[in-house]
């Protein structure tokens, strides 16, 4: 078959979408950047990919809140089409500020909702945060297939305090099994030390570390001591997307 085809959705202030394009491309996708008033003027449509991916960045310099805008246009210019995308069977993944879109936006936790359930708000620090982050991979997701049980990957986010609306909206995702990565040391304060979900298909992520950062052993940065892999903890997430598509789709 034809291989899957990704559209990396960027915009202003978007600064992961190289890597990200970068990391479909490693793991088999026909990957292609396309900004957003692409889609809105009709020069380009969701319906021709398969894989819809929301990379890190500062998209509008995170004014009012970090993805807020994004999301809108997202909600306003995109809504219908993202939904049939969705419906459809297609894969959505947000990463760092595409987490925050997505869940500013209504398409997390829930699916079609239109609610907003959840948020992500400053770091208990106060300081922006770039590290390293042990990760554990729980949940039921079509991303995260695989997976081993503890990955490392980077993080780098003023904003990634993830906090559920209220105590049901946190009782549901747990109940579903939305919860797909946690941290092992929380970096941020974020209730029960939620790093990512997914919605209940299993078929949208969202997540605050960065796994286009790790898609190559030697971008950790113990490679040395630990011993070189072959691919980097967050190259499987990508592989599986993939091959997704090409099982279903």
């Amino acid at each position: 078959m034809k291989k899957p085809r990704t559209i990396v959705l960027r915009t202003a202030g978007t600064n992961c979408d190289n890597e990200t394009h970068a990391a479909f491309k490693m793991a088999g996708a026909v990957s292609e950047l396309v900004h957003i008033n692409e889609l809105a003027r009709g020069e380009k449509f969701l319906k021709d990919f398969q894989i819809l991916a929301i990379p890190g960045g500062f998209t509008y310099g995170d004014d009012i809140a970090s993805g807020k805008i994004l999301a809108n246009e997202i909600r306003y210019k995109l809504n219908e089409d993202l939904k049939n995308f969705i419906n459809s069977g297609k894969l959505v993944i947000g990463i760092c500020n595409g987490f925050q879109v997505l869940v500013k936006a209504g398409i997390l936790p829930g699916i079609n909702t239109g609610a907003i359930e959840a948020t992500l708000s400053f770091n208990d620090s106060g300081n922006f945060i770039d590290k390293w982050v042990e990760l554990k991979a729980e949940g039921v997701c079509v991303w995260t297939r695989g997976l081993e049980e503890k990955i490392y990957l980077p993080i780098a986010h003023g904003e990634g305090k993830f906090i559920p609306r209220d105590k049901e909206v946190l009782k549901n995702l747990k109940k579903n099994n939305q919860v797909v990565f946690r941290y092992t040391e929380n970096p941020n304060g974020s209730i029960d030390d939620i790093a990512g979900i997914c919605d209940t298909t299993g078929r949208v992520l969202g997540l605050m570390p960065h796994p286009e950062r790790h898609i190559l052993g030697t971008q950790h940065p113990s490679w040395t001591r630990s011993g070189l892999k072959e691919h980097g903890d967050g190259f499987m997430i990508f592989k599986n997307s993939v091959d997704y598509v090409k099982e279903k789709l």
